[in-house]
């Protein structure tokens, strides 16, 4: 892979979003263990989605786990935001492993060990995304959650790039900071009030390796066929 071990650039995490990327300081580096988390609705599932777009066409094989949709739900959930990826999953480039409700009530440590086992047998794939991992840590013990991070580690070690989407609620606050101190990328998605409207905000906490500066506040808007557009600051203030 580019960037180990050689002279070449090294290989990062795009969203395929200029003003995105910016903020990210100019892409998350591939190996990284990142957590998304934030509240309802703000916004976290259409980021993962921009971000498995941008890698997609920026050449870097993605499999997602999704606890909110089914295969056919989310290719056309991404096509209306102008997000195509029936190509890729077609030609093999991107993987979808929805998980069901009873998997997670039969046995939340089970779907871990899935996830892992998953990452473990495509190692042709460079990133994972799980999208959410909210009823699977609310239903299991701490030790279990720290546990799968630990592995989740291990294998971005072995450069593979690890996404987890979590709603904040879904941790207690000791444990949350301790999750957040495990992971080389830490992205928070709000929904603030400014004036009567209420704005999606992406906060950029920490990126450890990015190449340029990381910006820290980035106001966005979902739009049909658009995806995340950017909300000049002025705008967002108004």
């Amino acid at each position: 892979m580019a960037g180990y071990g050689s002279d070449e650039e090294p290989k990062i995490i795009s969203t395929g979003q200029p003003e995105v990327n910016k903020k990210l300081g100019g892409g998350i580096p591939a190996g990284s263990l990142i957590l998304v988390e934030g509240q309802s609705d703000a916004g976290k599932s259409v980021l993962c989605q921009q971000i498995t777009w941008g890698s997609l066409n920026n050449d870097t094989k993605v499999v997602m786990f999704s606890t909110e949709n089914t295969i056919k739900s989310l290719v056309a959930q991404m096509d209306s935001l102008g997000l195509g990826i029936l190509h890729h999953l077609l030609m093999g480039n991107l993987k979808i492993y929805p998980i069901r409700s009873s998997d997670i009530a039969g046995d939340p440590e089970e779907v871990f060990t899935k996830i892992l086992g998953c990452v473990e047998k495509l190692p042709e794939f460079e990133l994972f995304i799980i999208d959410s991992l909210t009823p699977i840590v609310t239903r299991s013990s701490g030790d279990v959650v720290l546990n799968y991070f630990e592995q989740c580690k291990s294998f971005c070690d072995q450069e593979r790039t690890i996404m987890n989407v979590v709603h904040t609620y879904a941790f207690e606050q000791d444990f949350l900071v301790r999750t957040r101190s495990v992971c080389d990328a830490h992205l928070r998605v709000l929904i603030e009030k400014v004036g009567d409207k209420l704005v999606k905000t992406l906060e950029v906490c920490k990126i450890r390796g990015a190449t340029q500066n990381t910006g820290n506040i980035l106001s966005f808007d979902v739009e049909p066929q658009v995806g995340i557009k950017i909300m000049p600051m002025s705008r967002a203030k108004a």
